[in-house]
């Protein structure tokens, strides 16, 4: 069964993200989710033919990290997009932030300086599944840099097709754009 790409179309026109620069961010998506597809499938013929243990197998195998987590990343990302900023949407989400950050400004301010920090990758807000603690991660690469037992809460891409197109260098006014679309109450289903 292969993966299917998702319709994130409904964020068209979404105030601060042009129509240009998301049908662009889609297009990139549906590559990783068709590489997804073609890497497995590719993976179970060499097995089938007996070949799981040749250079091809082990750089298709660390290959599928990449296209995975790239279309998985994406389907997070574009899914806590849309909302309002509301994140009194978020009241358990909040209160988590509260407890662990001291505030929920502290919270937002960490992950914003995160999502700041020279680089290309990922900032993820995480909860640790065995103590369900939170905090944001950057993640420099698709297939590195995630905590082992961590669930993802909110994921912010600061690669820069995400926002050259429509803010050039001016990251923290990509980060801010973010920050007022954020679909807080998709966020908070996520915590476990």
């Amino acid at each position: 069964m292969a993966y299917a790409a998702k319709d994130f179309s409904f964020l068209l026109g979404m105030p601060g993200f042009s129509d240009t620069l998301l049908k662009n961010h889609f297009t990139l998506y549906q590559g990783y989710v068709t590489n997804t597809n073609k890497v497995m499938e590719v993976l179970a013929g060499l097995v089938k033919d007996g070949k799981e243990g040749t250079p091809e197998f082990a750089e298709l195998k660390r290959r599928l990290g990449w296209e995975f987590n790239g279309m998985r990343l994406h389907e997070l990302y574009f899914s806590n997009l849309g909302g309002d900023g509301d994140m009194d949407k978020a009241p358990k989400l909040m209160k988590k932030k509260q407890e662990q950050f001291g505030s929920v400004d502290m919270a937002a301010r960490d992950f914003k300086a995160t999502a700041a920090m020279r680089g290309i990758g990922w900032v993820v807000m995480y909860q640790d599944i065995e103590n369900g603690l939170i905090f944001n991660q950057w993640i420099n690469e698709h297939d590195v840099g995630h905590p082992a037992g961590c669930n993802p809460i909110l994921i912010l891409d600061v690669f820069e097709h995400a926002f050259m197109t429509d803010y050039g260098l001016k990251r923290a006014d990509y980060i801010a754009a973010f920050f007022k679309n954020v679909k807080w109450d998709v966020a908070e289903a996520r915590l476990l």
